[in-house]
């Protein structure tokens, strides 16, 4: 939806800067690092083989100067041991309750200026000692300058062109969870005076068992200025065909400044992934954009084969790596959902 110009005669905030699109330049890329026994339980030491794989791929390929941030001395020690041997990586002491950086640190809208948003804990369903704090802690490594704003936002929820064009769904920004009963309107002038967001695509649910509330960066994601990937079931017991479709449906009814249409690109789902027996809400969409690399989170079967596939025809200047993200999924998330990056 296009703001009306009637809708912001009467809004007084300055308008931000625009959030670079995560394609562009990173000066870092931030990363949490599984550190606390509890919550990971029996699946602590796989998460953070993913984890260490991850930041071996954006510190080698993916061209990042990875900054990775440890919550307890045992989590510390554990880092620096496993990633001795790998160059232009950071070791970051923080305080943090979970890893999950996209949400609680802060967004960049340029190397010196980041915006922090309260957090509620996905409308109050994990509230963990520090991680209200973790966007104040990036920010102040970063040397960057902090923005509050008393909205309830994770960055998940979001994602950006570059030209302030977001995408988004109605299930996470207009729950009662985060921000009350909140209109659409009222909505996008918060993200216009927060993050400079031109227009707000509107999606409207999210994957089955996403404790997020629909966060879109396990649906759609922008991968060009005019492009944007969405998943396509696999399988005839994908859990989330319909919402695949119903995504793609509203996605070919948006438009850019100039009124074209976006080009749409379909990736293969993961299909069905049970944790435990339940279904988890798996998604190759959760892939990261590092500078010289694409890394996509797989569940340990051919389906991550076909998504890199996929990908790999809309980022024909990066090395797209499918790599294993399954026990980072039992605490909900994957390799978007655990890192921040810094725009150059």
């Amino acid at each position: 939806m296009l703001f009306p110009e009637t809708a912001l005669a009467d809004y007084s905030p300055t308008m931000s800067a625009v959030v670079p699109a995560e394609w562009s330049t990173h000066r870092a890329m931030w990363v949490g690092f599984p550190s606390h026994p509890d919550l990971w339980e029996q699946n602590l030491d796989e998460a953070r083989r993913e984890v260490v794989g991850l930041i071996r791929a954006l510190a080698g390929p993916g061209a990042e100067h990875v900054k990775v941030m440890t919550a307890t001395p045992e989590a510390e020690e554990t880092a620096r041991k496993s990633l001795v041997d790998v160059p232009n990586v950071t070791i970051v002491p923080g305080d943090f309750g979970d890893i999950w950086l996209r949400d609680t640190g802060p967004i960049f809208t340029s190397p010196g200026e980041a915006v922090a948003f309260r957090f509620n804990g996905w409308g109050g369903k994990y509230d963990l000692p520090g991680d209200a704090d973790v966007a104040q802690q990036v920010a102040r490594h970063a040397g960057a300058h902090l923005r509050q704003v008393d909205f309830v936002l994770e960055g998940g929820a979001l994602d950006h062109d570059g030209s302030g064009a977001v995408l988004t769904t109605r299930q996470c920004l207009l729950n009662a969870n985060r921000n009350g009963r909140q209109t659409e309107a009222e909505v996008e002038r918060q993200l216009q005076a927060a993050l400079g967001a031109t227009s707000v695509h509107w999606l409207e649910e999210g994957l089955m068992n996403d404790h997020t509330d629909g966060h879109v960066d396990n649906l759609a994601r922008f991968v060009g200025q005019s492009v944007i990937a969405c998943p396509v079931s696999f399988g005839e017991d994908d859990p989330n065909a319909d919402v695949y479709d119903a995504v793609a449906t509203s996605l070919a009814t948006f438009r850019q400044r100039d009124g074209s249409p976006h080009r749409i690109v379909r990736v293969p789902s993961p299909g069905r992934v049970l944790i435990d027996g339940h279904v988890a809400p798996a998604s190759h969409m959760n892939f990261l954009i590092a500078n010289a690399a694409v890394v996509v989170p797989t569940y340990d079967d051919r389906r991550g084969n076909l998504a890199v596939e996929a990908l790999e025809q809309v980022f024909p200047g990066r090395q797209v790596i499918g790599l294993s993200s399954r026990a980072l999924l039992t605490g909900g998330g994957s390799f978007h959902c655990i890192t921040q990056q810094e725009p150059a």
